[in-house]
């Protein structure tokens, strides 16, 4: 129990080191324009990359888990990437942070509006040019069309931006993190996963398809299985398995097609599909513990 009393506190140290001056940065972005917020947008990222090793720094000494990783190779530091990947905890953010980290452009994912204003974490994500979204329920669409379609406007936005800087950016494909309630609650077909959700794929490539150079599907293993963010941070995760590959992406997705229901969507999500059935495999072939 005395890990956890250790770690916490340095992880929020480690914020408060990086965040300060990422947050002094994004107050630069926001009385510039034209050259200097290019600046800005170019170089705050180094901060954020920082913030990342610190955090793996903290893991390192204080905690024994083994990392196997494979399949992050071949990226480049100036790319945009688009990552998809399972939800299954909040040691996802830490993972993936990890393991991109130095290889590919510093990793952003979709936020939360209201989460914006959470002390330092959510004006330290928009210093950084992390996308945030306003997601309406079908019900409040229904009673309100006028902002159907703001979703994707709000991507659009986000993505010119990257068009011009070089970008990782995750997108949780199944929504939501795993439980065995939401499993059940969906009755997914699937053994380990959630069924995915296509939408939020969609409105990226839609928006940056023709920038990327690649799409990569991640697929993260905890041993155990059920393992949470208190089980990590008081060691009882004694390992992390991290695959990844590229997709081969079809240019019919990359065009606004995918987004709207119609034979490109369906192909689309039939394609999402298989993907997600491959990664169940892939999950349901690895044993829990090795030796």
């Amino acid at each position: 129990m005395l890990r956890p009393l250790a770690i916490i506190p340095l992880l929020i140290l480690n914020l408060l080191l990086w965040g300060t001056p990422v947050l002094l940065g994004g107050l630069v972005k926001l009385l510039t324009f034209g050259g200097p917020r290019r600046w800005v947008n170019r170089n705050l990222p180094w901060l954020g990359e920082q913030w990342a090793r610190g955090n793996d720094l903290i893991f390192d000494a204080l905690l024994t888990t083994r990392w196997d990783v494979a399949g992050i190779d071949g990226l480049r530091r100036d790319g945009r990437y688009l990552i998809i990947s399972n939800h299954v905890n909040w040691i996802d953010i830490f993972a993936l942070f990890r393991v991109f980290r130095g290889k590919a452009p510093l990793i952003r994912f979709f936020i939360k509006q209201v989460l914006i204003w959470f002390p330092i974490a959510g004006q330290a994500a928009w210093a950084l040019s992390f996308p945030f979204m306003r997601r309406y329920s079908q019900d409040y669409l229904a009673q309100h069309p006028e902002k159907r379609g703001r979703d994707l406007e709000s991507t659009r936005k986000a993505c010119r931006l990257y068009r011009h800087i070089p970008v990782s950016i995750i997108n949780f494909v199944e929504g939501t993190r795993i439980t065995r309630e939401k499993h059940d609650e969906q009755q997914s077909p699937y053994k380990h996963l959630l069924r995915p959700r296509v939408g939020g794929i969609a409105f990226v490539l839609a928006s940056l398809g023709e920038q990327l150079d690649a799409m990569i599907d991640v697929t993260l293993i905890y041993e155990p299985r059920d393992a949470t963010m208190w089980d990590f941070v008081t060691n009882r995760v004694p390992r992390i398995i991290v695959r990844a590959r590229r997709l081969d992406l079809s240019p019919e997705f990359c065009t606004g097609d995918a987004v709207e229901p119609g034979p490109a969507r369906e192909r689309f999500k039939s394609w999402i599909e298989q993907v997600w059935r491959e990664k169940d495999q892939l999950i349901d072939s690895l044993p829990e513990s090795q030796p």
